[in-house]
């Protein structure tokens, strides 16, 4: 089996930056930002940002199933690559630097429209990573660069708003506009186009009725929502909680930066450690992780921004098995069901996954932003004891709540290296005989 060129496992990751550039501000500074500077209520975001999210998440099946049927000498994935782009460039234009009339019917419509564009670019994108390789051990490299990538270009969307905070959602909309296009082109220029998309896959009560009875893949899943939302939650609410609870605003780009940074500095170990012991042990051991140190933060108040800081590189260290493992463990979960149901429908699986994961980020904005207003909450300020701890417990301790969940489902999953390889075996026996 001929493996992936360094050159080529570059070439795939390479569009993960710019979308990376496109994805965090929208749950991070969009919310803050229409709140604050438009000057939306809290209430009126998170149900818009919300309502768009359901859109988001009820578009994926029928994108990842048109994915998967998609026929052209370009290959099945690389058309919808391209497609995605004008619509994404248009509404991060409209999205992030929106008139000053700008009311709730508008954050709603161009999320919406962002939304599509972003579905359309990440499910092709995604289930042709899973396609590059059949091999257990090179699909968490191709997981490990394009999730590395990824984590890279949360950093520089990290930094460019701390560095122009006045124009800081222009300045990114204007580098993904000059990223995007080229990071697309070479993909499709370096790599081949995926598997050959099945005729008989299709998308109906039975066929997802199939993916449903699909063990590992629900228990993947459903630890993948749960673990989400946890992420999702302190990252909606950190600009929130450094600039009431812990009264430095300025140190929020700080935060952010130190924990992006240190997960890019650690793929590299959870990815050594995937290849040894196992990649659901190792993301259960980061997810564990992560719990330890965020049980720390309640004992933060005034004055222990620096302490913060400190916690958020401890955290951030997991941030690479979060993103690397799970992903390369769904491309193993699609094996199989190819092995029980010889169809292969990786768009549909991915489309699955990306509702998996929009519906955490709903849920951490649309549950977190009404709760602090109905215990009285102020983005403005002036907020009482009450308040700032129901901010600090949605920021820290409900998170742990949902990853410790996530870690006793992950518990004896049961694709591993070696049932994979025999998975593999069993498909390639019967392409041969099909031959």
């Amino acid at each position: 089996m001929k493996h992936l060129s360094r050159l080529q496992l570059l070439a795939y990751a390479a569009p993960g930056l710019p979308a990376a550039m496109l994805l965090l501000p929208v749950y991070v500074h969009l919310p803050t930002y229409y709140a604050e500077t438009v000057g939306l209520s809290l209430s009126a975001v998170g149900a818009a940002l919300l309502a768009a999210r359901l859109w988001d998440i009820a578009i994926d099946p029928l994108i990842g199933y048109l994915s998967d049927r998609t026929q052209s000498r370009f290959g099945r994935r690389k058309p919808w690559l391209l497609a995605a782009l004008p619509v994404i460039l248009f509404s991060t234009w409209q999205l992030f630097v929106p008139p000053g009339d700008a009311g709730w019917p508008y954050l709603l419509l161009w999320t919406m429209v962002l939304y599509l564009g972003a579905a359309m670019l990440q499910i092709p994108y995604l289930a042709w990573g899973a396609e590059l390789s059949p091999d257990y051990g090179e699909r968490t490299s191709i997981a490990g660069w394009r999730e590395g990538m990824i984590v890279a270009g949360t950093l520089i969307a990290v930094l460019i708003p701390a560095l122009v905070p006045a124009r800081g959602l222009a300045a990114l909309a204007l580098v993904i506009t000059l990223l995007l296009p080229p990071a697309i082109l070479l993909a499709l220029w370096r790599l081949p186009g995926g598997i050959i998309a099945s005729a008989t896959a299709k998308l109906d009560r039975q066929s997802l009725l199939q993916l449903w009875r699909n063990g590992p893949f629900r228990r993947l899943l459903l630890a993948w929502l749960l673990n989400g939302t946890a992420n999702g939650l302190p990252a909606s609410l950190v600009l929130l909680y450094v600039t009431h609870v812990l009264g430095e605003p300025n140190l929020a780009g700080a935060v952010l930066l130190a924990y992006f940074a240190a997960g890019i500095a650690a793929v590299p170990l959870w990815l050594k450690l995937a290849a040894r012991y196992g990649k659901h042990r190792v993301w259960c051991g980061a997810m564990l992780w992560t719990c330890g140190f965020f049980l720390l933060v309640p004992l933060l108040g005034p004055g222990d921004g620096y302490w913060f800081v400190a916690i958020s590189v401890l955290t951030g260290l997991s941030l690479g098995a979060d993103l690397a493992l799970p992903p390369a463990m769904q491309a193993d979960v699609i094996d199989l069901d190819e092995a029980r149901h010889r169809q292969q429908r990786a768009g549909l699986f991915f489309a699955l996954w990306g509702m998996a994961t929009k519906l955490a980020l709903a849920l951490a904005v649309g549950i977190a932003f009404p709760l602090l207003d109905l215990i009285g909450f102020s983005a403005k300020g002036g907020n009482g004891g009450q308040a700032l701890f129901g901010l600090t417990a949605l920021y820290c301790l409900v998170p742990v709540a949902f990853k410790l969940a996530a870690i006793a489902l992950m518990r004896g999953y049961p694709i591993t290296q070696a049932r994979q390889q025999r998975l593999r075996a069993l498909i390639a026996r019967r392409t041969s005989v099909a031959k």
